[in-house]
């Protein structure tokens, strides 16, 4: 009966059983505009149709007859240990969603232990959320036109005890993400439907625009025209700032003011993975941005395991772009990687119910990828391999 396949409209957090219930319910708390930001692909949104429908054409083979009741989500992640194989990705504007957005997400990964990726674009300094949230703490890093941007947030970011830096390369031009773009008359200026819309969400204007006014990109603010910080006044101008010469030649400068742990986001193919070997950098994250920047471009997961097969055991290797699903996250791990970072899924719980929707959101995924293992025969995410996908 069609009644009994009706999208999730419930409003409790503990009643969305899937990722996709939490993104239904930040659908509906947050105005269309915020939504299309967090939600848009680039051009066509090939990439982004692309990186699920990659997923699809993996299938997993399960061993049976195997005692998994020791069955644990306990791996090694950079070095360290962490309680999941999992990363929370670098995302803008998390202010926009709930009013302590960073903070949320970077206490959520903190409860669970597990790394929180703070963005360079972030609407909280990165001093407050290492103060006020803790944990294991990654910076993400745009090399802009003004290098004293990037200088200074890697100076910053070692005095407040920031584990690792996350050198995003696949941002060199900013992507053309056409539905956001609709959503404005001119850039910075909503449409009268936009302005609208967000007049229907009057819980939304209360806690995010009442509480502390238009999110501001407070770790670039100093940097800045006036009324540039601003969200609305930033979309005007940060397209402009980023710096379409970064090369490889950009690390030895990079680690001139960054000696930790060093990752290099945005790599997609074995050449590149080797380069990053080769420079001395500790980490690659396998993406393509959510499907954000290049579309019709290949998906992460596609060639993972060529470059796992390359650099896999000599770089950490983490990967995004897609994932949903427990079963996405398993996929990944067999062929090669070490950890998965998460952006939107994380974002959706941000969205549906602040710190406490990131928490249930994590809560989904690792009972999945917990209850995946055993059905495949494993009991640690370390005795994953390939033969447990094949390729259809």
């Amino acid at each position: 009966m069609p009644w009994k396949r009706r999208p999730f409209r419930g409003s409790k957090l503990s009643r969305a059983l899937t990722i996709a219930d939490l993104r239904e319910l930040a659908r509906r708390r947050v105005p269309h505009f915020v939504f299309e930001y967090v939600e848009g692909g680039a051009e066509d949104e090939a990439t982004l149709r692309g990186n699920r429908a990659a997923f699809e054409r993996l299938r997993l083979v399960p061993h049976t007859l195997i005692d998994t009741s020791a069955r644990h989500l306990r791996t090694t992640i950079l070095g360290r240990a962490a309680n999941a194989p999992l990363v929370i990705a670098p995302t803008g504007l998390n202010n926009m969603l709930h009013p302590e957005g960073d903070i949320g997400l970077a206490r959520a990964a903190a409860r669970l232990g597990i790394p929180y990726t703070l963005s360079s674009l972030s609407t909280t300094r990165l001093e407050e959320v290492a103060a006020r949230a803790g944990g294991r703490l990654w910076m993400q890093l745009y090399v802009m036109k003004e290098r004293a941007i990037a200088r200074d947030i890697m100076q910053r970011a070692a005095a407040a005890g920031y584990e690792a830096l996350v050198f995003t390369t696949d941002a060199n031009v900013w992507g053309s993400r056409e539905w956001d773009q609709r959503n404005y008359r001119s850039p910075g200026r909503p449409t009268l439907r936009t302005a609208l819309d967000s007049l229907r969400h009057p819980r939304w204007l209360i806690e995010v625009l009442g509480r502390n006014g238009v999110p501001r990109f407070r770790n670039l603010e100093r940097f800045l025209p006036p009324g540039g910080a601003s969200a609305v006044g930033g979309s005007t101008i940060l397209p402009r700032m980023f710096e379409a010469t970064i090369t490889w030649n950009d690390i030895a400068w990079i680690r001139d003011y960054w000696k930790s742990k060093l990752l290099i986001k945005g790599v997609l193919n074995v050449a590149d993975a080797e380069r990053a070997l080769a420079l001395g950098c500790d980490g690659i994250v396998v993406t393509n941005h959510g499907g954000r920047q290049l579309d019709h471009c290949v998906a992460p997961i596609e060639v993972l395991p060529e470059i796992a097969a390359a650099v896999g055991g000599r770089l950490s290797i983490v990967i995004d772009s897609g994932f949903r699903r427990g079963t996405d996250i398993l996929k990944a791990l067999a062929l090669g990687a070490e950890a998965v970072q998460l952006g939107r899924a994380m974002v959706y719980g941000l969205g549906a119910g602040g710190s406490a929707g990131v928490d249930r959101a994590l809560q989904i995924l690792t009972t999945e990828l917990h209850r995946d293992l055993g059905l495949i025969g494993c009991n640690s995410v370390t005795e994953l391999g390939a033969q447990h996908v094949r390729h259809v």
